[in-house]
Formats: C-alpha cells, sequence, structure tokens
C-alpha cells in the first residue's frame, strides 16, 4: 500500500519515509520540490504538494491509501517563534493549508491520516508536571496554537472509512545528515560558549514506529485520538561528552542542567498499542556513531 508523506524530506519526515519504506511500504514524497537523488536509501515517488490553502491537491491523492502530514512551514531552525513578523501567512500555511490537505485526502478516498503534532500544544505547564493527552491543552505559542487547531480539525474529520490520529513530538533526534545536533557540535569544537539544556527527545526512527502503529493498528483504537511521542531526558552534556572523548577535545562540557524539573510526556497511551522506543541505548549509539563520524549520509534537500 502507498503512503503520502507531505514534508517527507524534512528533518522529522526523512526519518518516516525511511521506517515506512523498511517496513515494505510504498511512499510518495509530497513538496514543493522532487527529492535529490538517493537521498532515500530505496526509490520513492514524488507529488507536488504545498500548503497553500488556495489550491486543491486532491490529485496527489489518487494513489495513496494512506497520508502521514509532516510538512510545516517556518523560520530555518525554529518551530516555536517560527512565524517571525509574519504571523499570517504561519496561520494561513501551517492552519488553513493543513486542513485543506486533510479535506483533500478524506474527499479523495485516502483510508487515513496521521497528522506531526507537537509537545507545544501543552504549552508551559508546571515544573514536573506529567502530560497526559486528557488534560487540557493551553499552548503558549503560535506554533502549538496552531498544532492544536489542526488536531482538533482532523479529528472533526474522522469518520467510517477515514480514521485519523495526531502524534504529539517532543525533540526528534537521530542518524541521518544534516543532523540537529551539527551547530551544537560544531560551536563546542570551536570553543564557543554553550547553555546547559537539558530536554526530552525521541529518535527519528521511533517516531516512524509510531507513524506506523496509527496505519496498522484496528481503527477503532486510534481514531479521533491524540497520542505522546516521547523517550529520553537528556542535556547539553549528555550530547557532548562522547564528542569530548572520541574527537580528544580539551574544551570545557558546559555544567549538567537539572533534569528532575522537567514536565514528562505520559507515553501509555501509544505504547498500549505496542510501541518500544529504543531508550538510552539508542541514544547512546546514535550519539557515539555521530561522534566518531559514523552516522549514514542523507543528502539534504536543495
Amino acid at each position: 500500500m502507498k503512503v503520502l508523506v507531505s514534508g517527507g524530506t524534512g528533518l522529522v519526515g526523512r526519518y518516516i519515509v525511511e521506517e515506512l519504506l523498511a517496513a515494505g511500504y510504498s511512499v510518495i514524497v509530497g513538496g514543493r520540490h522532487a527529492p535529490l537523488p538517493r537521498a532515500f536509501s530505496r526509490p520513492v515517488e514524488f507529488a507536488p504538494l504545498s500548503l497553500d490553502p488556495a489550491r486543491d491537491h486532491i490529485e496527489a491523492f489518487d494513489d495513496a491509501y494512506f497520508f502521514v502530514h509532516a510538512a510545516f512551514h517556518h523560520l530555518p531552525g525554529k518551530y516555536r517563534g517560527g512565524e517571525g513578523d509574519d504571523p499570517e501567512t504561519f496561520k494561513r500555511l501551517n492552519l488553513d493549508g493543513t486542513v485543506r490537505l486533510f479535506d483533500a485526502a478524506k474527499r479523495a478516498g485516502t483510508r487515513r491520516c496521521v497528522f506531526i503534532s507537537s509537545r507545544a500544544v501543552y504549552g508551559d505547564p508546571p515544573l514536573g508536571t506529567m502530560l497526559t493527552e486528557s488534560m487540557q491543552a493551553k499552548p503558549t505559542t503560535l506554533y502549538g496554537q496552531v498544532k492544536l487547531d489542526a488536531e482538533r480539525s482532523l479529528a472533526h474529520l474522522a469518520a467510517p472509512g477515514f480514521a485519523t490520529a495526531s502524534l504529539r513530538l517532543t525533540g526528534v533526534y537521530g542518524g541521518l545528515h544534516p543532523n540537529k545536533w551539527d551547530g551544537l557540535i560544531d560551536d563546542y569544537l570551536a570553543g564557543r560558549p554553550l547553555p546547559s539544556r537539558a530536554g526530552t527527545e525521541v529518535h527519528g526512527s521511533d517516531v516512524g514506529q509510531a507513524v506506523r502503529l496509527m496505519l496498522e493498528a484496528e481503527s477503532a483504537r486510534i481514531s479521533g485520538e491524540n497520542f505522546n511521542v516521547s523517550d529520553v531526558t537528556v542535556d547539553t552534556w549528555d550530547i557532548l561528552e562522547p564528542v569530548r572523548w572520541e574527537r580528544d577535545c580539551l574544551n570545557r562540557l558546559p555544567l549538567a542542567a537539572d533534569k528532575s524539573a522537567l514536565a514528562q510526556m505520559d507515553t501509555t497511551k501509544i505504547r498500549m498499542l505496542g510501541w518500544t522506543p529504543g531508550g538510552m541505548p539508542l541514544f547512546d549509539e546514535t550519539i557515539h556513531a555521530l561522534a566518531t563520524g559514523g552516522l549514514p549520509h542523507r543528502p539534504a534537500q536543495a
């Protein structure tokens, strides 16, 4: 069966595409530009797709049994605050354009739609809060509000024959180049000052696994639902300490951050479907490969 993945060449979307390809799915990458040759480990198809709500892209869904929406318009390197000085365009593309794609998928007869949402829908809860899908979402950024509004719009479209689900992701790391921590490592090796910061992370392959569950689980168990997707808590020291040893770098590491006060995402709901993330062993494997330059390379999108 074919899966249309919007934003499939993005920092998150490429992990989803690779996981689906490894599982035997045929993948159509939807976007403004076709992927570069050998951008993925196996061949993919391409369908022109944009977030412009003035356009109807129903033809892109002709061969798609499933739709995974990972595309998002934002300033380079920024999600929260990614609207810059143009919040109206940010909202028009990421909310109005997203809802238009959801509607096109349903009209085209696509069987399931999975939306890549964000932890940002919870806003800034008190330190130590356990974030569950049943609690009231209180976004404090336009990014979080747009994600929440899109979740609600998609859930409203759920119907027999059109199952929907939203995945609320925490920070996504992984083993593809370009890598989210390239700049951090470069700054460390250059001796530039770095903040001591802790955060919650999930490996991109585990995000892909979560997407697969949404496509393969019994529709009654996932349709109209939201699922937290988070795994490990790490800080800047955890990321850079292997780099220090492998690169024999004498630059001082940032101090370890306090992880105990972070609000954690409860992932019981998706684990009950069989989700089993890689935890710290996968983080350690990935960061050591990154430190030694042993990560697989995938060309960046032009």
